[in-house]
C-alpha cells in the first residue's frame, strides 16, 4: 500500500490535474459561449435560424483562442506533466 505521504501526493496530483483541465478548457469554452450568445441574439433579432450561422463563428472563435493561447496552455500542461513524472519515484 501507499504511505500517508504517497497517498497525499496522489490526491494532490489528481486535484491539480482536475484544476488544470478546468483552466485549460476554460478559454475555448468561454469564447464559444460568448460567440454563441451573440449569434443567438442576432438570430432572434433577424429571425434567421440557420444552424451554420452558429457553428462556423464558434469554430472560428475556438480556433483563434487555441492559436492565441496554445503556447501558454501547452506550457502549463507540460509543467504539470514534468512535475508529475518527477514525483513518481517519491511514491512508495
Amino acid at each position: 500500500m501507499f504511505s500517508a505521504t504517497g497517498s497525499e501526493l496522489i490526491l494532490r496530483a489528481v486535484r491539480e490535474g482536475l484544476l488544470l483541465v478546468i483552466l485549460v478548457s476554460a478559454p475555448p469554452l468561454l469564447a464559444s459561449l460568448a460567440v454563441g450568445f451573440i449569434v443567438s441574439i442576432l438570430q432572434a433579432a433577424t429571425q434567421i435560424h440557420e444552424q451554420n450561422l452558429v457553428f462556423v463563428p464558434k469554430l472560428l472563435a475556438v480556433t483563434l483562442v487555441l492559436i492565441a493561447m496554445g503556447p501558454l496552455l501547452g506550457a502549463q500542461v507540460l509543467r504539470f506533466t514534468q512535475a508529475l513524472l518527477l514525483a513518481i519515484p517519491t511514491i512508495h
